[in-house]
């Protein structure tokens, strides 16, 4: 019926996915073009100016821009120096400058050589140009000079080798699952439901066409029924599936069916990461936008004073970071969490771990206990014992994925490092996004630091690239981020603070630099791509440490994953380049620092000034609920922590202090501290796991497992030890303090009479 009518159906949940057919070793798809410019040729260069971009908006004129203007405003507006993009092209330029100079010197000395052996010949070249429009030509073919020349294009231009990835080890089989304790699992749902059939309000049905909603996804399916009952739950369901409107609809259906008599926040959104605050408040306003429900976005980069008035004012819905949550907890007056009736965790598992753990054991204790409290990720823990802290009261478990389960129309690719050849990883990269991925990328690595250098290094190399991580400002993160969504930069080099809930339309390709430390983060940052029905590709580089990683993912994989082996011709090349571009990349850093040195005594000089004139603020210090020295205690600790369990041993220790102490660091030796930082991080959590657990007495209900358990004959008949041990009844617990009763006196021929009353009466005759 749709071909007649000329139209395309989606791929439904149960249909394949179109794949291209695996072979044993395969070329990649396409010629390889190192840069756009070439496609044009050399005539349309003419015609058309490659290099014309337009302009930027001057207004927010898009659909969802209006939920965007509110939190523009609160962006604090500094005098903006000079970017990086604008030192690294102005470094590029001096480059240039100087290649022509020398190449121009090379040519009047070899011009000087050759007159001295033929003073004889004066004739002007053939096609007599003048010497001015032959500068001018020359300028234009500079401007338009790739990073190659002619010659290398042979070998650059070479297709990569695509092998499949062959399972191994033996697969996990159904009844090998590790019993689950929740209270009652509901993944199970009906797939015929739709909005209309949820019990939704009109406004919010209003709100979901205005969206474009047709129909709901699995984990919407599953969720909304049992967040409209109030019930505790928490979902599990893979990335870019719609967990946030998963868990708003039944949250403003709520609120839609019972309006506040007072002005008090009701329903509390923690998430870890400023940008996902962002993005599920624009969600949480567009699907409220035809009710009264009133939404407050309080995360950390954003106006203090602004927020403090909006959080006075008693919103309905607030969407917060731990860390402002808890800052204006302590230091706005009237505002409190002992109305909260919904709490949800975004990202629950990355909120419940030890970087969020002490500012969680506050908010939990100043919210209110008799509340809902559901819990969401692509990666849950499926075990309530880890998820203690939240209080959870008989959850609920949905499950729609598995907990690394990775998008189902994802292609998953592996570059393999060699042994000592960790330095190659940059030049991989390069080679990667120069030759293949070169638009909507994002690019993740494990340490700040390294995200800069690949955005200089890149940038030098003429890529339009961005980068998001904690170093930057609040107004440069987003402005990135709006740059990447508007394909005004190729690229997005990121830390793993990218790496959940984001949702960015049209993200192609994701790059690992290297492995990360977990399969959970692995699902996270491969999760950026292929979301929402569509497809994507993942590369990550593994090196000779990170097999183990690599295992595992294989291992989870339900479609083949691919080797791609890139030529060592073309490896070298970008190597070589690399080598060539690292002055480049110490001149752009120290401007980078004399900038910054401008900035601090400027900022100096303001805070004295103002002192001299008396109009320095007199505004009281904000608290914290934790002490200064508390909280350089437990980051001390922590990183001392890190620092024992990575490097044991004196002599690995002594070589890590003196590698930290140098000024440049190899290749080699950067690609070393990338990989130790993820491993790091992963013998942390080994050994929490390993850390024995709290013995608690469970009363026994009729759980479905402990129903199972019983049919299958585990454990058997209890004793009578066992029972009398685990019995907490008020009946034993009276058994125990009374002594014997009189039926068991009677049945075990005891005196009947307490012999402490014979005694007394015997003193009393």
């Amino acid at each position: 019926m749709l071909e007649q009518l000329g139209l395309i159906g989606t791929i439904r949940d149960e249909e394949e996915s179109p794949e291209e057919p695996d072979t044993d070793s395969d070329q990649e798809d396409g010629p390889i073009v190192l840069n756009r410019k070439k496609k044009f040729g050399s005539h349309g260069a003419k015609d058309f100016n490659t290099d014309f971009e337009f302009g930027e908006r001057d207004g927010l004129n898009d659909d969802d821009d209006w939920v965007m203007s509110d939190i523009m405003k609160q962006l604090k507006n500094k005098r903006t120096a000079t970017t990086l993009d604008q030192k690294i092209e102005k470094i590029r330029k001096k480059r240039k400058a100087d290649e022509k100079s020398a190449e121009s010197d090379a040519a009047e000395d070899s011009a000087g050589k050759n007159q001295e052996h033929d003073d004889d010949d004066d004739v002007k070249p053939p096609g007599g140009v003048d010497d001015e429009d032959s500068d001018d030509d020359d300028e234009e073919e500079d401007e338009d000079e790739d990073e190659f020349d002619s010659g290398d294009e042979e070998i650059l231009t070479k297709s990569d080798t695509l092998r499949n990835k062959e399972r191994r080890g033996r697969k996990r089989k159904e009844g090998e699952e590790a019993p689950e304790s929740f209270y009652e699992d509901a993944s199970q749902y009906n797939d015929k439901l739709t909005f209309g059939d949820m019990n939704l309000s009109r406004p919010i049905l209003k709100a979901i066409t205005a969206l474009g909603f047709k129909q709901p996804t699995p984990i919407q399916k599953a969720c909304v029924p049992v967040g409209l009952l109030g019930r505790d739950l928490c979902a599990c369901a893979a990335t870019g599936t719609g967990k946030t409107a998963a868990f708003m609809l039944p949250v403003l259906e709520r609120l839609v069916y019972k309006p506040r008599t007072s002005q008090v926040t009701r329903v509390l959104v923690l998430v870890p990461t400023r940008e996902l605050g962002i993005q599920v408040h624009s969600v949480a306003r567009q699907l409220a936008q035809f009710t009264s429900i009133t939404t407050c976005l309080a995360v950390g980069g954003l106006d203090l004073k602004s927020q403090e008035a909006a959080l006075r004012a008693g919103p309905d819905v607030l969407i917060a970071t731990p860390g402002r949550l808890i800052d204006h907890l302590h230091n706005t007056p009237s505002f409190e969490l002992t109305h909260i009736e919904i709490l949800i965790l975004d990202e629950a598992d990355r909120m419940l771990d030890e970087y969020f753990e002490e500012q969680m054991k506050e908010i939990i204790r100043l919210c209110s206990y008799n509340r809902q409290t559901m819990l969401f990720s692509a990666t849950m823990s499926e075990e309530v014992k880890d998820l203690a802290a939240v209080s959870l009261k008989q959850p609920i478990r949905i499950f729609v994925n598995s907990n690394t389960d990775v998008a189902p129309f994802l292609r998953q690719e592996f570059v393999r490092i060699r042994p000592n050849r960790e330095g190659d990883r940059e030049a991989v990269v390069a080679a990667l996004l120069t030759r293949t991925f070169q638009d909507h990328v994002m690019c993740f690595t494990q340490t700040r630091k390294q995200a800069h250098r690949l955005h200089i290094l890149l940038g030098l190399m003429g890529l339009k690239v961005g980068e998001l991580h904690g170093e930057l400002s609040q107004n440069q993160r987003l402005e990135n981020l709006r740059r990447f969504k508007d394909d005004q930069i190729d690229i997005l080099v990121a830390t793993d603070v990218a790496a959940r809930g984001l949702d960015i339309d049209g993200v192609k390709t994701v790059i690992n630099f290297t492995m990360p430390s977990t399969v959970k983060h692995y699902v996270h940052r491969v999760g950026r791509t292929a979301r929402a029905g569509r497809s994507g590709r993942s590369v990550s580089l593994v090196g000779e440490s990170e097999r183990k990683m690599l295992k595992e993912v294989v291992k989870s994989a339900k479609t083949t994953v691919k080797a791609r082996v890139l030529p060592p011709e073309v490896i070298l090349k970008f190597r070589d380049l690399i080598s060539k571009l690292e002055k480049d990349i110490e001149a752009v850093v120290k401007l980078e620092r004399e900038e910054r040195e401008l900035a601090a005594s400027e900022a100096k000089l303001s805070v004295a000034q103002k002192r001299l004139d008396g109009s320095a603020s007199s505004e009281s210090q904000r608290v914290w609920f934790q002490t200064q020295q508390e909280r350089k205690q437990s980051r001390m600790s922590k990183a001392l922590q890190e620092f024992d369990l990575a490097l044991r041993g004196k002599k690995k220790r002594e070589k890590f202090v003196k590698d930290g102490r140098k000024k440049e660091l190899t290749s080699e030796e950067r690609a070393q501290f990338e990989i130790l930082k993820a491993q790091m991080f992963a013998e942390r959590a080994a050994k929490r796991e390993r850390r024995p657990k709290r013995a608690r007495a469970m009363v026994e209900d009729d759980t479905p497992t402990a129903a199972a358990n019983k049919k299958a004959g585990k454990g058997g008949r209890k004793s009578v030890f066992d029972k009398e041990l685990t019995n907490t009844s008020n009946k034993a617990l009276k058994h125990y303090r009374a002594g014997p009763s009189f039926a068991d006196r009677k049945r075990l021929g005891l005196d009947r009479k307490h012999p402490g009353n014979s005694r007394f009466k015997k003193k009393k005759k």
